[in-house]
């Protein structure tokens, strides 16, 4: 019974951290039909960002998701107004090459400047862990899990209590509606690019403690994160959610159970078996289909 009580614990902590990492991107594919693969690219380029700082200052990697955050917020709305604009209106093949060449011109700078190399920031506490009866709680992975918590708590709050969010969600509900009551869907889209690149600055900075993480790294990041919005279905946000805590348990039950090696396989026979029955995933809204007779 312990077993498995600490099990669920770790798997709730993990899928907090992953619902996190993959709000950012469903947030950019249900505003702005962009499946934004350089997602994982910022969250490393985060990671290595707060690696070096913490090494520098000595300031907690996850605290220092203050400056990444906003910092990723303003790299993001750049690249939208300079780059990603161009390709909205044309097919969501044209964005995925596009975001996809921005994340391979990361990994590159990243081998340049940073070498490939496994990385990982450990703070002082890093081997050290709550106590709760007889369930053992990873102080790193907490803090981790509250940090992604506290950014995702701001994220609901702003898409749903301010004119911000109302005009996010309008946009994303009915995009010509939105426009015709003076919503501009390219400031928008700006933001909502700008938002999805914030939450990897927060994002990073845990992956940065909990995770080894090199400049290459980055697909491994992509395909789970993609793993995950699929399985809650494109656009949702709460899927995005639901999806994580799945991932988040699936690894760390298979991981108890099994082996390590196999978690990652679980999830996605999770995911295979979840669209078989539901094709556009657990919390997305089938498309309407107009076939011409």
């Amino acid at each position: 019974m312990t077993q498995a009580l600490q099990t669920i614990a770790l798997g709730l902590l993990i899928g907090g951290v992953y619902a996190l990492m993959a709000a950012g991107l469903t947030l950019m594919f249900g505003i702005m039909g962009i499946v934004n693969v350089a997602q994982g690219a910022f969250l490393v380029l985060v990671a290595m960002l707060t690696w070096k700082a913490w090494q520098l200052t000595g300031i907690d990697p996850i605290l220092l998701a203050l400056a990444t955050t906003p910092l990723m917020f303003g790299i993001g709305w750049v690249l939208y107004r300079l780059v990603v604009v161009r390709v909205r209106s044309t097919s969501p093949a044209m964005s995925m090459l596009l975001t996809f060449g921005i994340a391979l011109t990361i990994e590159g700078l990243l081998n340049i400047t940073a070498g490939n190399y496994f990385r990982s920031a450990t703070p002082s506490y890093f081997a050290e862990s709550f106590h709760i009866g007889s369930v053992v709680l990873p102080k790193a992975q907490v803090y981790g899990c509250l940090a992604a918590l506290l950014v995702l708590g701001l994220l609901y709050l702003v898409l749903n209590r301010t004119w911000t969010g109302r005009a996010i969600r309008a946009t994303a509900q009915n995009p010509s509606g939105a426009a015709l009551v003076g919503i501009g869907a390219t400031s928008v889209a700006s933001l909502s690019f700008a938002i999805g690149a914030a939450t990897a600055g927060t994002g990073g900075s845990i992956l940065s403690v909990l995770y080894p993480f090199f400049p290459a790294s980055h697909y491994e990041w992509i395909a789970r994160l993609l793993g995950i919005i699929v399985l809650g279905g494109m656009g949702s946000l709460r899927g995005a959610w639901v999806g994580a805590i799945i991932l988040g348990l699936a690894e760390t039950i298979t991981a108890t159970y099994g082996s390590p090696r196999w978690a990652t396989l679980v999830f996605y026979a999770v995911i295979l078996l979840v669209l078989l029955v539901r094709p556009h995933g657990l919390f997305g809204t089938r498309l309407r289909e107009d076939v011409a007779t």
